[in-house]
């Protein structure tokens, strides 16, 4: 992706639309997420606290193929509207991951759906766009949550997604969003397969939300 190759004249919050990824949208996944995570461009980095790359195509090709994991595009065209000739390069881009467990000794049904590898181009970070995208995920995870047949369920759908120590920014970000810490939080795995910490006391923190 080149870096001084997006001009955002004709896009905005209201043209934002997402479509499902495809295998032909890995290069440009592979780019932008690396970028948006590892690079310091705009106010979502993680560069100050994780080294290396953020994924490989190799792991993008496993997502988009997981039956149950919805990896979602928000693709650059030429005239910013979704009739518009897509470019090639990606704007945004968000997973849902619905997780269904039954628990048989209680005869219990949860649902639950992760949300991830959110990211917004830096150019068009802080203009509304990562909102749209999000609650456009969130919508879709709930209403294929709740569509599952089970009516006899009375626990809740919940979203859950994983974020940063020491980034409060973000956390602010996320509560005003309705997500709240669940208390649920690991160290960050220093195997090298997800980057590299740069402080010994970065933890993963668990978010959820709660969807009636």
């Amino acid at each position: 992706m080149n870096k001084g190759n997006t001009n955002n004249n004709n896009i905005n919050k209201e043209t934002v639309f997402l479509r499902q990824a495809e295998a032909s949208d890995i290069g440009a996944l592979e780019q932008l997420l690396n970028r948006c995570y590892r690079q310091t461009e705009g106010w979502t980095n993680e560069a100050d606290l994780i080294g290396g790359i953020r994924i490989t195509q190799d792991e993008l090709a496993r997502t988009i193929a997981n039956p149950t994991h919805y990896l979602f595009v928000y693709p650059k065209t030429t005239t910013g509207e979704r009739d518009g000739e897509e470019t090639g390069e990606l704007l945004g881009c968000i997973a849902v991951d619905i997780k269904v467990n039954t628990d048989s000794n209680e005869t219990t049904y949860n649902k639950s759906a992760y949300i991830g590898m959110f990211a917004v181009h830096p150019v068009l970070q802080g203009q509304g766009v990562g909102n749209v995208i999000l609650q456009a995920a969130e919508t879709f995870a709930s209403r294929h949550l709740q569509s599952d047949g089970q009516t006899s369920d009375k626990k809740p759908a919940r979203l859950t997604m994983s974020i940063l120590s020491h980034r409060p920014e973000l956390l602010s970000y996320y509560h005003r969003r309705g997500y709240e810490l669940n208390g649920n939080k690991m160290p960050f795995p220093n195997d090298g397969n997800n980057g590299e910490p740069k402080r010994q006391d970065l933890e993963l923190l668990e978010l959820e939300k709660i969807v009636n």
